[in-house]
């Protein structure tokens, strides 16, 4: 097996997560290089979701560490990863419903002076300038996942399918280096799927890595260059998509119902 560790993006050593005496993640150890989509599938129970949320910041690792760029980052909260270029979406996502899609978009902006009481006293030339690039990047955005005409409707009023694209725009309104997509297929047209998966492969032409939960195995199969399969809470196997679905372990994993 190649070692990918001295050139990874973001690397999980070692995680452990325990509830009281129930163990749901045990000694996961996997790594993202740059540029690269990778995909994480297991059987229901497998602690795919668990392990997504300790490397976002959403919960802490009872031991193990999450490095990002090599840099320790598993005790840090979700808004230092994504200043850091950590970024991910939801299963379910749960846009601001009043508000308009491009108000939802523009949220995601990093670092944005108004959000600070002093710069709008003592800065307003700034902050309004801020305003205008940061309205300017959404409207783009927004245009990039085909949601533009819809920019001043309230996100209310946007199927499921769109709310993924909308969440997609308001993540890369930070410019992350690496995206964790949580489940992008669930509950998706088939038309709307083709979309995402574009823009996904848009967006890894450009550089940007992507961490995949997914249960679709044929999009990831599609998508990825490598797949990690976990099953009762370990790490299973790690391959090539190809390999992966053929593997015994994997089909045991799946078939014989291996639960966390």
């Amino acid at each position: 097996m190649i070692d990918r560790s001295q050139d990874a993006l973001l690397r999980a050593v070692d995680i452990s997560k325990n509830y009281g005496g129930a163990v749901a993640v045990k000694g996961v150890t996997l790594d993202l290089a740059g540029g690269e989509i990778a995909g994480l599938i297991g059987p229901n129970g497998a602690g795919k979701s668990t392990l997504f949320d300790i490397l976002a910041g959403d919960q802490r690792p009872t031991s193990g560490q999450v490095l990002l760029r090599g840099r320790a980052v598993h005790e840090e909260p979700t808004h230092r990863r994504l200043a850091a270029g950590l970024a991910r979406t939801f299963q379910i996502p749960r846009p601001f419903a009043a508000m308009s899609v491009v108000e939802n978009v523009m949220l995601g902006a990093r670092a944005h002076p108004g959000e600070r009481l002093g710069p709008n006293w003592l800065s307003p030339t700034r902050v309004a300038r801020a305003e205008t690039q940061a309205f300017a990047r959404a409207l783009e955005l927004l245009e990039f996942v085909t949601l533009a005409p819809l920019a001043w409707q309230p996100a209310a009023v946007l199927s499921g399918g769109q709310r993924k694209l909308l969440e997609l725009a308001r993540v890369l309104m930070a410019e992350p280096a690496v995206i964790l997509l949580d489940e992008p297929a669930a509950g998706v047209s088939p038309a709307l799927l083709e979309l995402i998966v574009e823009r996904i492969r848009v967006l890894h032409g450009r550089g940007t890595s992507f961490l995949i939960v997914e249960h679709n195995i044929e999009l990831v199969t599609r998508l990825c260059e490598r797949v990690f399969v976990m099953a009762g809470g370990e790490l299973l196997c790690e391959g090539s998509p190809q390999a992966v679905v053929r593997d015994a372990r994997v089909i045991e994993a799946y078939l014989g119902g291996i639960a966390a």
